[in-house]
């Protein structure tokens, strides 16, 4: 199996040591995203919903580099720091997402990276 570690060309080059996403096994994963421009400035003093969104943009970019669309989601994992904020996350999940519903798992974590809301992970398949 051949394995293939990949950046957007879209968004800022990883502060760490990992790629944006890796195409192994038919899949794609695509490492937590947080709330930072493609310049790598933190966009953390926004509200819930405007960092949210942000992420959510981030995570897209990802999949359209790699060539494939949210409809082809598996798995969703969602972190964020205040659990009082999840109806909102659904809610604005469930616009983002529409009529597809992958695998989701929401947790709530003491802190992230940057003082973010919230953090986003995924997984899809790759047709």
């Amino acid at each position: 199996m051949t394995i293939q570690f990949r950046n957007s060309e879209t968004l800022s080059p990883p502060a760490g040591h990992y790629s944006h996403y890796t195409i192994a096994g038919g899949f794609i994963f695509v490492s937590g995203q947080l709330p930072v421009d493609k310049f790598g400035v933190p966009q953390t003093t926004g509200t819930f919903a405007e960092q949210t969104a942000f992420v959510f943009a981030k995570v897209e970019a990802c999949l359209l580099s790699a060539g494939i669309t949210k409809q082809q989601l598996v798995q969703v994992r969602v972190y964020i720091t205040d659990m009082a904020n999840w109806p909102e996350f659904n809610r604005l999940y469930s616009e983002w997402m529409g009529n597809t519903r992958p695998a989701r798992a929401v947790a709530g974590v003491a802190q992230l990276h940057y003082d973010a809301a919230l953090e986003v992970e995924v997984v899809a398949y790759h047709i």
